[in-house]
C-alpha cells in the first residue's frame, strides 16, 4: 500500500504551472466496459473511487465491491427513539403533569393500559424514522454539495446522457498519479483525463485517447 501519497498530487498544466489534481477520469461508451473496469479497480485495492452513469446499472454495486449501507440500522434507531419519546411524553403529561382519564382508561401509566399510547407512539416512530432517514442519507453522501471537481471536465456533462465514467480520486491511499493514469489507460475506455481540484488559474483538462484493451 502506498503511504507517502499526497492528498491531491500536483501536475503541470499547459502553462507549466503545478495544479492540484482531484483524480483520473475514464470515459466509457458501454455498461459492460464500465463494469469490467470497475472490477479491475476494485481488485487493485482502491477505496476512494466511484462510477457515474445516466441510469442505474444492475450489478455495478457488486462489481465495485460496495458494502451494505448502515442506513437501515440508523433508521431503526431513529424509530426506536421516536417510540421512546412518545411513551415518555405521554406518561409525563397524562400521568404526572395533568392526569386525565379518557373513556375510563387509566393512562397515568403505560403499564396499566397501553392502547391509548399506541397512536402517538406510531406517529412519532414514523416521523423520527422519516426525518432520520433523509438527514442521515444527506450526511452520509456529503450533501448538500454545490460544487464538485468533476464539473471541471467538459466530457463529464454526458454522464447524464449517454456516457459512463469511472473516477479514481487522489485522496485514495493507493493513488499515485502516474501509476493511476497508466492503469486508467488500460481499462478499455474511450478517453482518459486528469481532473483538477479547482478551475481557477488552470487550463481545461485535455482529453486523450485511451490505449484501450482490457488486460
Amino acid at each position: 500500500m502506498v503511504t507517502d501519497v499526497l492528498e491531491h498530487p500536483l501536475k503541470p498544466n499547459a502553462a507549466g504551472k503545478k495544479t492540484e489534481q482531484f483524480g483520473v477520469l475514464v470515459e466509457f461508451d458501454s455498461t459492460d466496459k464500465l463494469m469490467a473496469a470497475a472490477a479491475r479497480v476494485r481488485d487493485k485495492g482502491y477505496t476512494r473511487w466511484d462510477c457515474y452513469t445516466p441510469f442505474p446499472v444492475h450489478g455495478l454495486d457488486a462489481a465495485m465491491g460496495v458494502k451494505q449501507t448502515i442506513l437501515p440500522a440508523l433508521v431503526f434507531c431513529f424509530g426506536l427513539m421516536g417510540v421512546s419519546v412518545a411513551l415518555l411524553m405521554q406518561w409525563y403529561l397524562n400521568g404526572i403533569d395533568y392526569p386525565f382519564i379518557i373513556s375510563n382508561k387509566p393512562i397515568e401509566s403505560p403499564w396499566v393500559s397501553m392502547p391509548p399510547y399506541v397512536p402517538i407512539m406510531f406517529e412519532l416512530m414514523v416521523l423520527f424514522s422519516a426525518f432520520g432517514a433523509v438527514g442521515t442519507m444527506f450526511a452520509l453522501n456529503g450533501l448538500p454539495r454545490f460544487y464538485h471537481p468533476l464539473f471541471n471536465s467538459r466530457s463529464f456533462a454526458r454522464a447524464t446522457n449517454d456516457r459512463f465514467f469511472l473516477c479514481m480520486e487522489s485522496a485514495d491511499p493507493e493513488f499515485k498519479l502516474e501509476e493511476s493514469e497508466a492503469l486508467a489507460e488500460t481499462l478499455g475506455g474511450i478517453s482518459v483525463e486528469t481532473v483538477p481540484v479547482h478551475p481557477g488559474g488552470v487550463t481545461p483538462p485535455g482529453r486523450r485517447a485511451s490505449s484501450g484493451g482490457h488486460h
